[in-house]
């Protein structure tokens, strides 16, 4: 009896374990499949998902507010959001100081657009309050501090003042605004330290004075200022600003503001479902602004009946296109396709001369005296119209899967049916037609999805009771510039898709959808 070794791992020619040399191999061959792929996936990444992240953050992200009136926000933090009164003075002192600098970058008027959103008037009270600010009496202050020290009026002297830490701590409000003053003008390549202090800034160490906080400062001048602080004439901010509009003393418009002030919102979404924010929490909106949900069960139910005209008019092309002999099927595939050689707008315009009262259709029905010409029928600007044309414009998207799919489906079926005793009906409904279902759904979703998010026939041949809400989401983006409602009810309209594509592969299977 001998004894014989235990076999080792088998090697390849140049000594490697193969094992580790097939791994190698399967490693090389991914990465070089990856390399194919990735520039497609970059083009995804950007083209695709990255407007859809961009959309979902634009419906909720509300920066605007705390970045155009940041002392407002602190400020209105300790005032009761159901009181009856206006805010203190303290928030018209911070809103003043905000309001002067957002004047100077042009900001207040897009603040004011963005809660003009919320609660019309706020665009045109901004812009009052915009050009106000600057007639505002606090010149007062800037004349009694250099009047007192003739060195408050060189811009060197802030400059070099609040460059010290214990005089910031000192200042605070004061060094804030000195700080966003500083950063604008640099922004405008014009230096801080030599160009003329402006009113608001004395007001800013005026408040910071009178409360008191500036004991800690370690220059002379502070302190000298301070001790004279009590002789001072005053000036009563939130006065001037009821000058300059009356409803900047009613505690609604500063309920907006505060309601409106954190940094991201559920706002637009509310909106987009006829909701919106208020003192005690969520409200609805008056009836007759209730738009949007109306929108989206009107885009719901037109789509679906565009996709069933689909399927009633596409099946029986398909089942003929199926049946008729290779050279013939081509020919009259070429009927199908041509509407996609045609531009959709050229395509739309002719539904909307064909359906119109003086139209084609109308024409040929009064001339068969089918039709009174004095009651000619309203074709257009209505959701038949739309659902026409739409039919019309999808019907080759439904043609294509089912004809895919009837063409797999064999002849020889029908005839083993009718064989068996079956009728034509029969052998159809119960053999032909289960067959075809795959086709249908696929031909369903993708008209579906194409009708649900259509925006330029329903815009020509819809009217107002035949548009989508994807209508109202390209006015928001394009016209009102309401950026972040229209990427709420985009969003919400993207989560609708995924919701009924979720029920359908529940209820009918994502895998029996075939095209071809």
């Amino acid at each position: 009896m001998t004894d014989s070794a235990a076999p080792g791992p088998m090697l390849t020619a140049d000594g490697t374990p193969l094992k580790r040399s097939l791994n190698r191999a399967l490693r090389l061959q991914k990465m070089r499949a990856l390399a194919l792929v990735a520039p497609l996936l970059i083009f995804v990444l950007i083209t695709f998902l990255a407007p859809i992240v961009d959309m979902l953050f634009r419906s909720v992200e509300n920066d605007i507010v705390a970045d155009t009136l940041p002392e407002t926000v602190v400020a209105l933090k300790g005032w009761d959001i159901d009181s009856p009164q206006p805010p203190a003075e303290d928030v018209y002192n911070a809103f003043y100081i905000d309001m002067v600098l957002a004047e100077e970058q042009k900001e207040h008027t897009k603040l004011g657009t963005r809660l003009n959103y919320e609660q019309p008037g706020f665009s045109s009270l901004f812009r009052k309050a915009g050009r106000a600010v600057g007639k505002f009496d606090t010149d007062v202050y800037t004349k009694q501090f250099v009047a007192l020290d003739p060195g408050w009026k060189a811009p060197a002297t802030w400059a070099a003042l609040l460059s010290k830490q214990p005089n910031r701590t000192a200042l605070p409000l004061t060094a804030r605004t000195w700080d966003r003053w500083a950063a604008y003008l640099d922004g405008e390549g014009k230096d801080p330290a030599k160009t003329k202090i402006a009113d608001f800034l004395f007001t800013a160490l005026y408040l910071d004075l009178a409360s008191g906080a500036a004991k800690g400062a370690d220059d002379p001048r502070i302190a000298a200022t301070a001790a004279a602080l009590p002789g001072f004439e005053t000036v009563d901010i939130r006065a001037e600003f009821g000058k300059a509009d009356a409803d900047w003393l009613k505690p609604a418009t500063w309920q907006v503001i505060k309601i409106f002030s954190p940094r991201y919102t559920n706002g637009y979404f509310l909106n987009a479902v006829d909701l919106k924010k208020g003192p005690d929490g969520i409200e609805a909106r008056p009836e007759n602004q209730q738009i949007y949900l109306m929108l989206f069960k009107r885009t719901l139910f037109m789509s679906l009946v565009i996709t069933l005209s689909c399927i009633l008019l596409g099946y029986p092309v398909a089942w003929i296109l199926a049946n008729l002999p290779s050279r013939t099927a081509n020919l009259l595939m070429i009927l199908v396709l041509l509407p996609f050689w045609t531009s959709l707008l050229v395509r739309t315009s002719a539904w909307k001369v064909m359906l119109q009262q003086q139209g084609v259709i109308n024409d040929v029905l009064v001339w068969l005296g089918i039709v009174d010409d004095a009651h000619r029928l309203v074709m257009i600007n209505n959701q038949f119209g739309t659902i026409v044309a739409m039919t019309h414009i999808l019907l080759p998207f439904m043609i294509l899967p089912l004809y895919s799919v009837m063409q797999t489906i064999k002849p020889t079926y029908l005839r083993a049916a009718k064989s068996l005793g079956a009728t034509n009906w029969t052998a159809f409904w119960r053999v032909y037609f289960p067959q075809s279902v795959p086709g249908i759904g696929a031909g369903s979703i993708l008209v579906f999805i194409l009708a649900i998010g259509y925006y330029i026939t329903p815009e020509i041949v819809g009217g107002t009771t035949g548009t989508f809400i994807s209508n109202r989401i390209a006015y928001h983006i394009s016209s009102s510039l309401n950026w972040g409602l229209g990427a709420a009810l985009g969003s919400i309209l993207l989560g609708a898709v995924l919701l009924l594509y979720w029920v359908y592969d529940r209820i009918v299977g994502i895998d029996n959808v075939k095209l071809g």
